[in-house]
């Protein structure tokens, strides 16, 4: 299981900016805001058109000559300049893969202790689609002894341990993470760029696991996922700098 959410892109405008630097081609720059008026991208100039409602959102808009240079300019390095702030919930066996591939250039995460102390667990932690009866049961199982240790945890008294023998507080956290599994699902909070989903885009493909195979999903629903996935795919554009 993986969800994606609060999905914030940022950058274009820095990032046009930085790559017309290189050519002193401010002035044929074509982005800008969607809306009426001679101050506005203009419907024939922007990428979007064939799309777009016409609504006028004053939303702001890549226009075809600034998509065209950077779809040329794709070895250049400047897609780590558009970057992509989002929440991601998944298993900790994802993460360990996350982390792998180097996909985020920082990710803040919730306390472990925090999440583990702060409710009863229940099968909807944890991503377990694939399981069968059996190791639902063992599953279960597990959820039950952590459960029983989070209650000790936070209702820990000194004086129990003292005189009936309780483990210390150490020792009950350190039964609670030890014994958690894998597929405990886990909130982070995490900042990419496009550059590194271009590189992570393409090994990804027909990946075993479901939450990679969602994410490259994801990333072909980006805003103007072409700038990614335009090389894997073999997309050429002709000039119009």
């Amino acid at each position: 299981m993986i969800k994606i959410e609060n999905v914030e892109v940022m950058g274009w405008e820095h990032t046009i900016r930085g790559i017309r630097n290189t050519m002193g081609s401010w002035n044929k720059s074509d982005s800008g805001i969607c809306k009426g008026g001679d101050d506005g991208i203009g419907c024939e100039n922007c990428v979007n058109c064939d799309s777009c409602e016409h609504a006028y959102d004053h939303s702001w808009q890549l226009g075809k000559a600034d998509h065209d240079l950077m779809m040329r300019l794709e070895d250049a390095g400047y897609r780590r300049m558009i970057t992509v702030n989002l929440d991601i919930t998944a298993p900790l066996y994802w993460w360990k893969d996350f982390y792998t591939y180097e996909v985020g250039a920082v990710a803040d995460s919730c306390s472990a202790m925090s999440e583990l102390a702060a409710k009863a667990f229940t099968l909807d932690d944890f991503s377990c689609e694939h399981l069968d009866i059996r190791t639902i049961k063992v599953l279960e199982d597990v959820v039950n002894v952590l459960n029983d240790y989070m209650t000790l945890y936070v209702n820990y008294n000194a004086d129990d341990f003292e005189i009936k023998g309780c483990p210390s507080k150490e020792g009950i956290w350190w039964q609670m993470i030890q014994l958690l599994p894998s597929s405990y699902n886990q909130k982070r909070t995490v900042m990419l760029n496009y550059e590194t989903l271009t590189g992570v885009y393409p090994m990804l493909k027909n990946h075993e696991l479901d939450e990679w195979v969602e994410f490259r999903k994801w990333i072909e629903v980006l805003p103007y996922s072409e700038i990614i996935i335009g090389k894997a795919m073999g997309i050429k554009h002709d000039s119009i700098l």
